[in-house]
């Protein structure tokens, strides 16, 4: 049972000009068929009204002549009267029991026509059974399929009983059938429908061409924007809602990339400005006596001046300057490995894969994972692979491993996988600050995890769709 949602899920159009179509479509279908069997009805109702008005009449005459002509011309009249589908007796008993809610009209007919308000008539209209109207003698062949076809029920049949009270106290019982019309449908009662679905389809393509255009502008707008490249003030076009959001989206842009520009120029300002008295203080620790506090004060500004350096690093890596370009991602890893040396990294050989990123950015972020899976783990297998969408990096070294609290936390600004203060051994803490800068820039993300044979992985995921 759970099949079925999944199927009409995966059938039904997940564009919204396919679904805005769809339910247009499905609700003129329910409303011309509603309408349809409404029609339906009132057409079957006035044909049976018709057709009943008809045998009351045909019954009324009859019983004007029995009640007129000599008893034994009776039966002679009621062969004449006689029909395949129609049948007249005379009995003591009638053979209508009550009226039928709906006969009102039958009556009046056949007591205008006898011109006897109070003449004591009976009509009773109800679905005949299988053995209620038995074939008539005498009845030509070419009329037994459509009294088999009757009695069958396949083009359900109606029975309608009258029962007149004669002059002499007998009863006239008269049964006839008739069917209730199928649906006709011609071609001058299809045209107006599929002229109303061809004005439905053009007014949803029109009206999700309006609404969809500006929303896939903006959607591709939001993206251009998430991987961190130029994008232009979107025109507002469209309803007033998608204009709305397209401003909301031109707004937040402005402010987004202001707010960027302004912390980029912040961090290189005071990373600036840190140089001149750190270079000032090294000059005067060198002519210095080498000490041991001079030596101490040397290696701490040697530090200091790693940090600035590190903090300039990083507010480039948050920098919009360096345009994209297309550039193949199986080559640049390749690049990269080959750079680190065939000992410390290798690659696993995957096909090439397009993409569009800013080169020298994203190269500063995937060497700064590589170098610190060297740094602490030994070595780094770096793989590519590529699922819809998506190019998923992964690099993978022999090391111990991180604490899962700390996943998280070192790519924190200034947090240290290495707890000794050596520069030598454990940098300053912005390698993977700068790493994640650089690929969430791009639209993607980077995460670290333990692997269930030892070591740490670095999964880097960045978009392939054009930009």
């Amino acid at each position: 049972m759970s099949l079925r949602p999944a199927l009409l899920r995966r059938l039904f159009p997940q564009s919204l000009g396919g679904q805005l179509l769809v339910m247009l479509l499905l609700a003129l279908a329910i409303t011309h068929g509603l309408g349809l069997h409404l029609l339906t009805d009132e057409r079957n109702r006035a044909v049976r009204a018709a057709l009943g008005l008809e045998a009351a009449g045909r019954a009324a005459n009859v019983v004007l002549l029995l009640d007129s002509a000599p008893a034994d011309l009776r039966p002679s009249i009621l062969r004449a009267a006689d029909s395949p589908l129609v049948r007249f007796e005379i009995g003591p008993e009638p053979e209508a029991l009550h009226d039928s809610a709906d006969s009102d009209v039958v009556l009046r007919q056949i007591r205008q026509i006898l011109g006897e308000a109070e003449r004591d008539v009976r009509a009773d209209v109800h679905a005949p059974s299988p053995v209620s109207l038995p074939m008539p003698d005498g009845v030509p062949a070419n009329m037994r399929p459509m009294h088999d076809a009757m009695m069958a029920g396949r083009i359900e049949p109606v029975e309608l009983t009258l029962s007149i009270r004669l002059a002499g106290g007998d009863w006239l019982n008269v049964s006839t059938m008739f069917h209730r019309p199928g649906l006709q449908l011609s071609p001058q009662a299809l045209l107006p429908l599929v002229l109303m679905a061809v004005a439905v389809a053009l007014v949803a393509w029109w009206t999700a061409r309006r609404v969809v255009g500006p929303m896939r502008a903006l959607a591709l707008g939001a993206d251009r924007l998430g991987r961190g490249l130029d994008v232009e003030a979107l025109p507002l076009s469209g309803p007033t809602e998608v204009r709305e959001t397209t401003q909301a989206f031109n707004r937040m842009k402005d402010r987004l990339t202001r707010f960027v520009n302004e912390r980029t120029h912040m961090l290189a300002a005071l990373s600036h400005d840190l140089r001149s008295p750190l270079t000032a203080m090294r000059l005067r620790i060198e002519m210095l006596d080498d000490t041991e506090d001079s030596l101490r004060l040397k290696a701490l500004v040697e530090e200091m001046q790693a940090m600035v350096e590190a903090t300039l690093e990083f507010a480039r890596g948050v920098a919009k300057a360096e345009p994209p370009s297309d550039v193949d991602l199986a080559v640049l890893l390749a690049n990269l490995v080959g750079d680190v040396g065939g000992e410390r990294a290798t690659l696993v050989p995957s096909p090439p894969l397009p993409v569009t990123i800013r080169p020298t950015a994203l190269n500063r972020a995937l060497r700064n994972l590589i170098d610190n899976a060297v740094r602490y783990g030994g070595s780094a297998q770096v793989a590519l692979a590529q699922e819809p969408g998506t190019a998923i990096i992964t690099i993978a070294d022999k090391g111990p491993g991180l604490p899962e609290d700390q996943l998280e936390a070192v790519f924190e600004p200034f947090v240290r996988l290495e707890q000794s203060r050596s520069r030598d051994t454990g940098g300053v803490g912005l390698g993977l600050a700068i790493a994640r800068t650089i690929i969430q820039a791009h639209g993607g993300s980077v995460k670290l995890r333990n692997q269930r044979k030892g070591g740490l992985e670095a999964v880097v995921t960045l978009p392939t769709g054009s930009a």
